[in-house]
């Protein structure tokens, strides 16, 4: 057995001796293992002053690139002004000569988009183009902007170098207490410039970008201002039209009916047959019945009660029930709707459904209310001949209820068919 043992320990094996050791440093792994968690929170504390250092070492980056880009548009407007100079004094060939100049100085723009865009996080219109002396006058703005900051950056630089001229001074003593506080002081005075500096000409940047890239502040105002004008000129002009309906269904419907009543009471009263008499009373109260029919109709087109009692889904029941064309409705809205795009909505419908059921020659309706988060969208559909005319009264006055939402009303109706009215209406 002896013999055993030390042919397996001999020839490079592992010494009898040595067997105990290892259970001694199992034990220790354990101990080690949960000291890696402590340094965790202590990395999680230092990752979001990391990542607000981030954007601004990126601003800072496309502060100094912008500085890069300027000095070349000042270059494009030195060299082409030098050698486009000539032809932009002859009349010939001052258009080509300002193309070519123009043509530089967009590509210019398109790099200094670029870097707002990816250094800054402007957002900009994809399909806005500003006009060429808009561009012109924003890259020399740039130019100038640019060439100021880099100034002010070297500067700042230069006082860096000073201050640590001055510390090192202080530390082997060759600067005396006096003349420290004043370069201390004039030293803050000329940073506090610097930095005030630097704020103002990126300011001016922000601003000037959003002026070409993108309609300014003053112009969305203007066009804002231009489209509530229009809307309130259009809902005036609906609103008229329809009363002029309103009273033309009256005199043309209604009053007429109302004359052929009175004409058969009085016929009745005149008369001397008693069955005649009851025949021509038989006959005035299905007029009356008749007019009282054609009354509430006119009374449910210029509003409906149902849609302030029942809501809308009631209402266009109700449209689908007096339709002479079969009318499928799809009704898909959670949640009550604010009552002028209810009322916008419900006209939508009925005016579509009177005008496919009148002119259009349709077999079927078929309507789809359904809302996606804050719009509402209102389609319908008809499968008559189609030509509906989009300067039509009826569509006109639709067009100017939707558009005084800040609503979208769109129409496609080829000759042939189908019909399809498409309203979005938001809804917040």
């Amino acid at each position: 057995m002896r013999g055993d043992d030390s042919g397996a320990t001999g020839g490079g094996g592992v010494a009898a001796g040595d067997l105990p050791r290892l259970p001694r440093g199992l034990p220790r792994l354990p101990r080690g293992l949960p000291r890696l968690p402590r340094g965790l929170p202590r990395l999680r504390r230092g990752l979001p002053p990391l990542r607000r250092g981030l954007p601004r070492l990126r601003r800072g980056l496309g502060t100094v690139l912008g500085c890069v880009t300027a000095a070349a548009g000042a270059l494009h407007f030195l060299v082409g002004g030098l050698a486009l100079g000539p032809f932009l004094l002859w009349p010939r060939t001052r258009a080509g000569a300002l193309d070519l100049l123009t043509g530089g100085v967009r590509r210019l723009a398109a790099l200094e988009r670029a870097r707002r865009s990816v250094f800054f996080g402007d957002v900009f219109p994809e399909h806005y183009r500003a006009a060429d002396r808009k561009v012109l006058r924003y890259l020399a703005v740039r130019s100038y902007a640019g060439l100021l900051c880099a100034l002010v950056l070297g500067l700042l630089v230069f006082g860096a170098v000073l201050a640590g001229i001055l510390g090192y001074g202080v530390l082997r003593g060759t600067i005396g207490w006096d003349e420290l506080l004043t370069q201390v002081l004039l030293g803050g005075v000329l940073l506090f410039l610097d930095v005030q500096g630097l704020y103002a000409l990126a300011a001016l940047d922000a601003r000037t970008a959003r002026e070409c890239f993108g309609p300014s502040e003053r112009e969305l105002l203007r066009r804002r201002i231009e489209e509530l004008a229009a809307s309130r000129a259009a809902v005036v002009e609906a609103v008229d039209a329809e009363r002029r309906r309103i009273e033309r269904d009256l005199h043309d419907g209604v009053q007429q009916r109302l004359v052929a009543l009175g004409m058969l009471i009085g016929r009745a009263r005149r008369g001397r047959d008693p069955e005649r008499a009851g025949a021509l009373l038989l006959q005035a109260h299905e007029e009356s019945r008749g007019v009282l029919a054609e009354l509430r109709e006119v009374a449910w087109r210029a509003y409906p009660s149902a849609l302030d009692s029942l809501g809308l889904e009631e209402a266009l029941g109700g449209v689908a029930e007096r339709c002479a064309l079969p009318l499928r409705l799809r009704f898909e809205v959670a949640g009550p709707l604010p009552r002028a795009v209810e009322t916008a909505a419900y006209f939508v419908v009925s005016e579509c459904v009177t005008n496919a059921a009148k002119h259009s020659a349709a077999s079927a309706v078929s309507v789809s209310v359904a809302r996606e988060g804050a719009l509402l969208t209102v389609r319908v559909e008809d499968d008559g001949s189609g030509g509906a005319n989009e300067n039509g009264g009826g569509l006109t006055g639709l067009r100017s209820r939707v558009a005084a939402l800040d609503g979208v009303l769109r129409v496609h109706s080829p000759l042939g068919g189908p019909t399809t009215v498409t309203a979005e209406l938001p809804c917040a």
